[in-house]
């Protein structure tokens, strides 16, 4: 992974070396006696060379060295020993060593002197050697001398300049995106693909346009789902809304002798009203904060929901297949209620004389509650669309409003589950609750 640390780590140290490098290069340049001594060309090799000649040859040889470099580079050199004294006549004239003497301003002299120690390493002798090189040799020298420091300064800052604009783009480019990305969020208009190309990034703003993708086509289908929801909602209202206002026009125009027909028909249009409404609460309330989980007792819900059927439908037979050992931790009342939805949808289609099994077993890591019932089952092409709200199969269209399966599917996505729908190899139809046998977290 290309990582944008890494990015930012090297630019960092990039530029800490260079300015480094050339502070160190400014500081000797600044400091011009350090810097002649050690490149300019009259002096470089100087002390050593001579040292040598001095040791294996004499002082006739030194001599000779000296005025050498003086008819090449122009430039006048002293030699004084431990003592003091000159260990060869030199090149610098007696009249220019008085001059010298008597001048007030160095500064003001036609020459640079510069001084400088060298150990030998043969004889462990020091020796001081006193370099005079004329001002316009040095001015001339420092002006060739600078130009590659100001060279390597300028090139640097090029790329300092080029790096920086490159790390710079490299991080704004893709915030500039994702802000973009916010703002379409904001206003519901959230594209899919509008972070496609940023998440193909091998860095964390890859890693955060990918995810802030995924959670941009959540929130974008969630907004979608509401709104759909909410025209269904007002589809499914208008309805028994009708039939009671129908229902009441009736009843005011029949004499007051025939308005006792009307009312088991109010009665009943209230009561389909109101268990309308209350399945639509039962999936809103889905989408709120079940508080912390909590162990489920699976005997004891199975049994709750076999006697309830009992009471509702004494005509069928609800069996119970229960696998010892299970444990599960989730939402209790949500739960019921899913399975509630399920049995309920199992006895409207099982025939009487057939059982309807209530069955929970364990598979690999996950807890399976199913109920299986002996009815007609569903066509294939609609099994992928019996758990959307307000769905109904054909020709089922009087019985339940298609939110029942709905909440099913949606309280086992809280537990961090699925439902799956499918007709059963043997014949009837079989809903499965899919929940994982760890504690479940709460899930938008």
């Amino acid at each position: 992974m290309r990582s944008l640390f890494w990015r930012i780590f090297a630019s960092f140290w990039l530029a800490i070396a260079l300015v480094a490098g050339l502070s160190m290069l400014l500081g000797r340049m600044l400091n011009q006696d350090a810097w002649l001594l050690s490149q300019h060309p009259a002096v470089a090799g100087l002390a050593e060379g001579w040292t040598q000649r001095y040791e294996q040859q004499g002082p006739q040889a030194a001599q000779a060295f000296l005025e050498q470099r003086k008819e090449v580079f122009r430039i006048n050199v002293q030699v004084l020993g431990e003592n003091g004294q000159p260990l060869v006549r030199g090149t610098f004239p007696p009249r220019a060593a008085a001059f010298e003497a008597r001048a007030q301003n160095p500064k003001r002299l036609p020459w640079r002197r510069l001084n400088d120690d060298y150990n030998s390493p043969h004889s462990g002798e020091t020796y001081l050697f006193i370099y005079r090189i004329p001002n316009p040799e040095v001015a001339a020298w420092q002006r060739e001398s600078r130009l590659w420091p100001l060279s390597a300064l300028g090139i640097a800052l090029v790329v300092l300049t080029l790096f920086s604009l490159w790390l710079t783009l490299s991080i704004t480019r893709p915030l500039n995106r994702l802000r973009g990305a916010v703002h379409d969020l904001g206003q519901t208009a959230y594209q899919q693909n509008s972070l496609a190309r940023l998440a193909q990034r091998r860095d964390e703003l890859g890693v955060l346009a990918a995810d802030f993708n995924r959670m941009g086509e959540r929130v974008q289908g969630l907004i979608s789902s509401q709104r759909q929801l909410l025209r269904d909602v007002s589809h499914e209202l208008r309805s028994p809304l009708a039939r009671l206002r129908i229902a009441l026009a009736l009843t005011e125009r029949a004499e007051v002798s025939e308005r006792e027909k009307y009312w088991p028909r109010l009665s009943k249009e209230c009561d389909r009203l109101e268990a309308l409404i209350s399945e639509i609460l039962a999936l809103a309330r889905l989408d709120a904060e079940p508080g912390a989980a909590q162990p489920i007792n699976l005997d004891e819900l199975l049994h709750k929901l076999q006697e309830d059927a009992r009471l509702d439908a004494p005509e069928q037979q609800i069996e119970i297949q229960l696998e010892s050992g299970l444990q599960l931790n989730g939402w209790p009342d949500m739960l019921q209620r899913a399975m509630d939805n399920l049995l309920r949808n199992a006895l409207r289609f099982n025939p009487v004389g057939q059982p309807i099994v209530l069955t929970a077993s364990r598979n690999a890591e996950q807890l399976c509650l199913s109920v299986r019932d002996h009815g007609p089952g569903a066509a294939p092409e609609l099994l992928a669309r019996l758990g959307e709200p307000f769905f109904r199969a054909p020709g089922q269209t009087s019985s339940g409003h298609g939110l029942g399966l709905a909440i099913a599917r949606r309280a086992a996505e809280r537990h961090g589950g699925q439902l799956e729908l499918s007709n059963h190899t043997q014949g009837g139809f079989i809903a499965t609750l899919r929940l994982p046998l760890t504690a479940p977290q709460a899930r938008p």
